[in-house]
C-alpha cells in the first residue's frame, strides 16, 4: 500500500483540525464542535483505527491481583514483552492478550534507571513490534495504541530526545548561613541524615568520593540522585573523619513548610502523574493526555511502526517515552544477562 493510502484514514482528522483553525478568524459557539470530534473523542480515535489495528497484537496489558496497572510491549514471538517496572506492584501478575485471552506472566528482570522490565508471558505466537527506522521529528504524530481496535490516545511529538533530571531528593540537612563551607547547622528529624547519624557542626567533605569545598557543590553533586538512593559521605567531625551511607528522600509539604507541594497536592492540579516521572537520561515527550496504568506500551507512528515506548504522565499534557534506540539496547542487555 502507498504512504498516500495510509494516511486516508487520518484525513477526518486534519479536517478537524483545520476547522478549529478557522474557528480563530471567525468566532462561533463552543458548542459548534461535537465533543468526540476533539483530539481524544471517539470519533476522532476511529479515524486512527486502521493503525491500532495493524499494531494491536503487539501490545498486552497487565494486571496485579485483577487491577490493571500497565501496557507492555512484545518483543518477542515467545512471549517476552516490555514494560513500566515501577507499575508492577507486588501480587499475582497476568497478561491480557489482543485475543481477549488472559494468561500468566512473572518478570525475568528490571532496569532501575529506565524503569523498564522484562516480562516472560506465558503464550507464544505473539507479534512483536516493529520499530520506526527514521527518527522522530516535532510536530509528527504520537500514536498510543492498546489491544482494542482504536487507539487510547493521539498527540505529537512535541520535543526531542533529551535527558530529564530527577525529582529533586534531599539527605535532609540545612548548612549554616553566612558561609559557603557545606557545615551542616540543622539535621532534619525524619531523613537519611538523621538515620545515619550526622550532627550539626559537621562538614562535608566528599559526595561518592567526589571533593566538595562548598555547599553549592554537594547540592549539585547529590541533584544526580533520585529518592530512594544511597549516597556515600565523607564527613569531616571535629579532628577526625568517617563515610556515612546516607538515602535521599523526596520531602512532602507537610516536611519543608506551606511553600513545597506535595506530590499528593501536584497529581491534583496537573492530573495523575506517574510516581516514577523523572530521572532519565534520554526521553522522547509528547503531548498525549495519558493516564499512568497506559505507560509501558509502544507510541507508534501513522505507518504503525513504534517511536519507543511509553514510560511516564508527566503533566497535565505531557508525556514522557523511551526512545527506540534505547529501549533496543536494553533489550539487548536483557537477552544478554540471561545467558
Amino acid at each position: 500500500m502507498c504512504h498516500r493510502h495510509r494516511l486516508l484514514p487520518v484525513l477526518p482528522v486534519l479536517l478537524v483540525l483545520a476547522g478549529s483553525i478557522g474557528l480563530r478568524a471567525q468566532p462561533r459557539s463552543s458548542s459548534s464542535l461535537p465533543p468526540d470530534r476533539f483530539r481524544n473523542g471517539e470519533a476522532t480515535l476511529r479515524a486512527f483505527a486502521p493503525i491500532s489495528e495493524a499494531t494491536r497484537q503487539s501490545v498486552v496489558k497487565f494486571n496485579v491481583n485483577g487491577e490493571t496497572v500497565a501496557l507492555g510491549t512484545v518483543v518477542d514471538a515467545q512471549g517476552l514483552v516490555l514494560t513500566k517496572a515501577s507499575e508492577l506492584k507486588p501480587g499475582t501478575l497476568t497478561c491480557w492478550l489482543a485475543t481477549d485471552r488472559e494468561v500468566r506472566a512473572s518478570v525475568i528482570a528490571t532496569n532501575e534507571d529506565l524503569d523498564l522490565a522484562l516480562v516472560r508471558v506465558q503464550a507464544q505466537g505473539l507479534k512483536p513490534v516493529q520499530w520506526a527506522a527514521s527518527s522522530p521529528v516535532v510536530g509528527q504524530w504520537a500514536v498510543t495504541v492498546g489491544i482494542a481496535p482504536t487507539p487510547h490516545a493521539v498527540g505529537i511529538i512535541s520535543a526531542l530526545p533529551r535527558r530529564v533530571r530527577p525529582e529533586r531528593a534531599l539527605i535532609g540537612v540545612q548548612f549554616q548561613n553566612g558561609s559557603s563551607v557545606p557545615r551542616i547547622e540543622e539535621v532534619l528529624a525524619g531523613f537519611g541524615a538523621e538515620k545515619a547519624g550526622l550532627r550539626p557542626g559537621d562538614v562535608i567533605v566528599a559526595v561518592n568520593g567526589g571533593k566538595v569545598s562548598d555547599r553549592q557543590q554537594v547540592v549539585e553533586a547529590l541533584r544526580e540522585f533520585r529518592e530512594g538512593q544511597t549516597v556515600k559521605l565523607r564527613v569531616q567531625r571535629e579532628n577526625s573523619q568517617f563515610d556515612a551511607q546516607v538515602q535521599l528522600m523526596v520531602a512532602g509539604g507537610e516536611r519543608l513548610g506551606r511553600g513545597s507541594f506535595s506530590q499528593e497536592r501536584a497529581s491534583r492540579l496537573l492530573g495523575a502523574v506517574s510516581p516514577r516521572a523523572a530521572g532519565f537520561e534520554d526521553v522522547l515527550e509528547h503531548d498525549t493526555v495519558l493516564p499512568p496504568w497506559l505507560c509501558g506500551g509502544p507510541v507508534v507512528d501513522l505507518d504503525g511502526k513504534a517511536l519507543g515506548l511509553n514510560s511516564a504522565r508527566a503533566a497535565r499534557v505531557s508525556t514522557y517515552a523511551l526512545p527506540r534506540r534505547i529501549v533496543q539496547e536494553a533489550l539487548e542487555r536483557f537477552l544478554a544477562s540471561a545467558q
